[in-house]
């Protein structure tokens, strides 16, 4: 990496900081999900001396623009400890005016008090992990709590003066009809959220449901029956007046998620945490995911770094073009041409020419974006951008 430092230089990043924190408990672990985590609180005290460790080595003259606790379940610390966290967070950096703090939540641990703490203490925008609003989808998943639960977390949410509420759905889970899935989007519209992130269930290797898929005990709806679903959100979301901005994500005009959009950009982010990921100057680094490991490597000054890498100016571009076509705005070619010095037309030549003729892609307004069937076919279209 001898003249990586060169290439950092070379790629031009965009202006925007964000500053992500990992808080590593829940509950229990869901089946279907892979992130790291782990289920119960355990040492978190050791836990919190070591991030706020860790926070400190970082230094940016640039002001963050977006700070996010994710997990993980952020709520499973006590609300006092989330405040003095992000006011150390918002000590140790400089934070934009009115940057947006998100906040990860769960809706069976937290209640009115807690989250009028959470908003007093200055997180300006609320993400409950719904996933489900019928009982029997959030048993089957493994959700420690009911329809009805999530239900009266997102009143109090907004009771607590949270006005910018992003909920969390799943579609194509197990057993789950058109009907039942209808049923969720419209008993989640009814909550008034300014946002909606509606993902479709991917079986992951080394979950529990991927086991039980291996089995044969995991039924799923069929690929159809999933588009249907996916469109019915778009339809239901598009009549609520919400618009579609990124693949799997739905906003009221002017509620996008900032913090996200920073990561769909390809642009800096600094990663506090055990599995936390940093990308800086073209540089990203992927912290060891187990906190005793992680904690450790703090206590005793090593580098809690489990991988590195630098892209090169070529991959780094290819990188920004997948994750741009998430956003259905899609990517400005002249922001491509400045940014890494490659036209985009030029360089995906015959592969961009027959993806056009197809109708997935589209070239309009001197942007790059993919069409409504390319929305539906996203992986394998970019499978051939990669």
């Amino acid at each position: 990496m001898k003249d990586c430092a060169v290439r950092r230089a070379a790629l031009n990043r965009m202006n925007d900081l964000g500053l992500y924190l990992h808080v590593p408990f829940c509950l229990r672990k869901c089946g279907y999900c892979s992130f790291y985590s782990e289920a119960g609180r355990r040492d978190s005290s050791r836990w919190l001396a070591a991030v706020i460790r860790q926070l400190r080595q970082f230094f940016s003259p640039r002001p963050l623009t977006s700070i996010f606790f994710g997990g993980g379940t952020p709520t499973m610390l006590p609300p006092e400890v989330l405040r003095d966290l992000l006011a150390e967070c918002r000590q140790h950096f400089f934070c934009a005016e009115e940057a947006e703090i998100s906040l990860e939540a769960n809706p069976a641990t937290v209640d009115l008090s807690a989250l009028q703490t959470l908003r007093q203490a200055g997180f300006n925008r609320l993400s409950l992990g719904v996933q489900s609003l019928h009982d029997t989808e959030l048993r089957r998943l493994g959700r420690p709590h009911t329809a009805a639960e999530a239900a009266q977390t997102a009143k109090l949410a907004q009771q607590a003066g949270f006005a910018n509420l992003n909920i969390d759905l799943m579609c194509g889970l197990p057993d789950q009809t058109l009907q039942s899935w209808s049923e969720t989007l419209t008993q989640a519209l009814a909550l008034r959220p300014q946002h909606l992130s509606i993902y479709e269930l991917t079986v992951e290797e080394g979950t529990p449901f991927a086991q039980q898929q291996k089995e044969g005990k995991l039924l799923l709806p069929d690929e159809d029956a999933a588009l249907r679903m996916l469109e019915t959100a778009r339809q239901m979301t598009e009549e609520a007046g919400f618009h579609r901005y990124e693949i799997s994500n739905y906003a009221l005009p002017g509620c996008e998620c900032r913090h996200n959009i920073n990561y769909w950009r390809n642009s800096d982010y600094i990663g506090i945490g055990p599995g936390a990921v940093s990308c800086l100057n073209g540089m990203r680094k992927s912290a060891v995911a187990d906190a005793v490991e992680f904690c450790s490597r703090i206590e005793n000054g090593q580098e809690v770094w489990e991988h590195e890498e630098c892209l090169e100016p070529e991959a780094a571009f290819r990188e920004t073009v997948i994750m741009g076509l998430r956003m259905t705005e899609g990517l400005a070619l002249d922001e491509l041409r400045r940014r890494f010095s490659i036209d985009a037309a030029a360089y995906y030549g015959e592969t961009l020419a027959r993806l056009t003729k197809q109708g997935l892609l589209e070239l309009a307004d001197g942007r790059l974006r993919l069409t409504a069937q390319g929305l539906l076919l996203a992986n394998p279209v970019m499978a051939e951008l990669v």
